[in-house]
């Protein structure tokens, strides 16, 4: 995990994306992308574009001022960056760089109908972007990626996937908790959490298994509760396991957490 994509706009969310890519940029020696997106504003009834254009004009001034001030600022942190301005929809200009990335670092912002908030990209992103997604909080600061992780273990495709592309990561970890939550009397369908830490072991990370049983409760709770127990810096799961149509019709873990969690979600698809 070398390709860091960043998403830069000066929002308040701004300052929990640039300490988080930082401290991941350092731990992992990689190099950070910096995209620095503009979006573009629509209005209906505005034929020949000019609300349109004095607006944008506004919101590019304000970047470049953004621009300015995080290039100073990234010349003293000693990791290596480039720059990438933008401007279009939020989750397009992050999508089209993504490519050639292997983590993308926004907030835990989803996406919802007629959201006024353009950071609110997480669910597009996790569910459409190719490598895994890093969704922190507005008001985390940092990302210790030495220390321990939780990874919310469901057995489908989408926890694999994102543990697989994670695994240079996870070995920066003291501790690696693997952590299933039984649903119900039936038994679990998917990989179980064995093979993942059998999995995790031939590359030297020694995992622990712990199984919970919902008991009429949500996961997400248990998932939540679980990391604060063992202060966990991340938490690493498979974004809509059963699909992002049903999570956003009927509710999901995916969507609950990333509107709950208090620390930053390791999102894959």
């Amino acid at each position: 995990m070398k390709t860091l994509l960043l998403l830069v706009h000066e929002d308040p969310g701004q300052e929990a994306r640039l300490q988080a890519a930082l401290d991941l940029a350092r731990a992992l020696e990689g190099h950070l992308k910096c995209v620095d997106v503009t979006p573009l504003p629509l209005f209906l009834g505005d034929a020949d574009g000019t609300a349109q254009g004095l607006i944008l004009m506004d919101e590019r001034e304000t970047e470049t001022a953004n621009r300015t001030l995080l290039e100073a600022r990234l010349a003293g942190e000693e990791v290596p960056w480039d720059w990438i301005d933008s401007i279009g929809d939020m989750a397009g200009c992050v999508l089209r760089e993504a490519g050639l990335a292997d983590l993308i670092v926004i907030n835990c912002k989803r996406d919802t109908f007629l959201a006024i908030d353009p950071r609110g990209i997480s669910s597009t992103l996790a569910d459409q972007a190719r490598c895994p997604v890093i969704a922190v909080p507005d008001e985390a600061r940092g990302l210790d990626a030495n220390g321990p992780v939780v990874i919310a273990w469901d057995g489908g495709g989408p926890v694999m996937a994102t543990l697989r592309a994670s695994t240079p990561l996870l070995k920066l970890a003291t501790s690696v908790h693997i952590l299933h939550v039984q649903e119900g009397s039936e038994p679990a369908e998917g990989v179980p959490p064995e093979a993942a830490a059998a999995y995790l072991s031939r590359y030297g990370i020694h995992a622990v298994i712990e199984r919970v049983t919902a008991q009429q409760q949500r996961p997400d709770p248990l998932i939540l509760e679980a990391c604060a127990a063992r202060r966990a810096r991340y938490c690493l799961m498979g974004a809509y396991g059963k699909g992002r149509l049903r999570e956003e019709l009927f509710g999901g873990v995916t969507r609950r957490l990333l509107d709950a969690a208090q620390l930053p979600l390791l999102l894959g698809h």
